[in-house]
């Protein structure tokens, strides 16, 4: 069972000060005139690492006991919060271990490889790697570290939502990439501590969408996935991930990968950002009115990650300069 409360994000707030980077906030009057509501976006694709990720890695090692530190730790991951603990851990000058999927994609591999950790890919899904993952924690002792099922990850990946809302504390909707669930928890709860009616929405792809059948079945849904550009929200859910997100997050909305790759190019074109699938979901679901009611509402989105590879982003741009 999750306990992890606002305190828990304000003290993570302060641990984390000047081990990650207070990442832009700013408002796109482009989007804004596109979807007739005031769209502000936090650009934790400026992260450490290049996702949020980084906050909830370095929160959580930081609670670990000396003698967890000494075994080192393990992690599976689709490759963002991969890169977060070996980063974290290379700050504190411990072995990681990381497991990926055969989809991770290379500049996640190669990120995480540049930290420092020693990488094992393993399975088609990132439900294989984390069980191969499991595995060998049980096998060599290593403390392993949960993707999004942890108080202190949550806490962290909280953090990103708290920035925002203390400069802009107006928000009426923030809009949040849905992965495992560990960012969109932490930043409603720290968004309803700070606005108790402002609307938290999670967004995921027709791809990967356990958090939307899920959330309207109020149990852990049996779903069909598919290859994702959102590559860091393909995945499954847990069972205190989904009991949290039922008591604070208002919805669950499907995008379709058509707009997440209009979303991607969008973001190239008119800020010149290099954004992932994953943190492109909120701007895909704005430029297609996936989410009602949004006139006149001033909106967040969290851009979440910018580790897509290069080539893969360039034949998107490419596709749609052509149109």
């Amino acid at each position: 069972m999750l306990t992890v409360s606002f305190l828990d994000i304000v003290k993570a707030h302060k641990h984390l000060r000047g081990q990650v980077i207070q990442t832009p906030l700013i408002q796109s009057a482009v989007l804004s005139g596109l979807s007739g509501a005031d769209v502000w976006m936090k650009l934790e694709c400026h992260q450490k690492t290049g996702s949020f990720k980084a906050r909830g890695a370095l929160n959580k090692i930081a609670s670990l006991r000396e003698e967890e530190l000494a075994r080192g730790v393990i992690t599976a991951s689709a490759g963002n919060h991969a890169q977060g603990v070996a980063y974290a851990a290379s700050l504190k000058g411990i072995s990681a271990l990381i497991v990926v999927p055969k989809t991770a994609p290379e500049t996640k591999k190669a990120g995480i490889k540049r930290y420092g950790a020693e990488l094992v890919v393993h399975g088609d899904s990132y439900d294989e790697a984390e069980s191969y993952a499991y595995k060998l924690a049980e096998e060599t002792g290593r403390t392993f570290v949960h993707a999004f099922e942890d108080n202190e990850i949550i806490a962290g990946q909280g953090t990103a939502g708290l920035e925002a809302l203390l400069e802009e504390p107006d928000f009426d909707v923030i809009l949040v990439p849905a992965g495992g669930g560990g960012l969109i928890c932490g930043v409603a709860l720290a968004a309803k501590a700070i606005k108790p009616d402002v609307k938290v929405i999670g967004i995921q792809t027709h791809a990967s969408p356990p958090w939307y059948y899920s959330f309207r079945e109020k149990r852990l849904a049996d779903v069909e996935y598919s290859d994702s550009l959102a590559d860091g929200l393909h995945g499954g859910i847990t069972q205190g991930n989904l009991d949290l997100a039922l008591e604070i997050v208002d919805d669950i909305v499907l995008v379709e990968e058509e707009h997440v790759a209009e979303a991607m190019y969008w973001l190239a074109k008119e800020h010149h950002l290099m954004v992932e699938g994953s943190g492109a979901v909120g701007i895909a679901a704005l430029l297609q009115g996936t989410v009602p009611d949004l006139q006149g509402k001033k909106v967040l989105t969290i851009v979440s990650g910018s580790n897509v590879d290069a080539a893969k982003l360039a034949g998107i741009v490419s596709r749609y300069s052509e149109r």
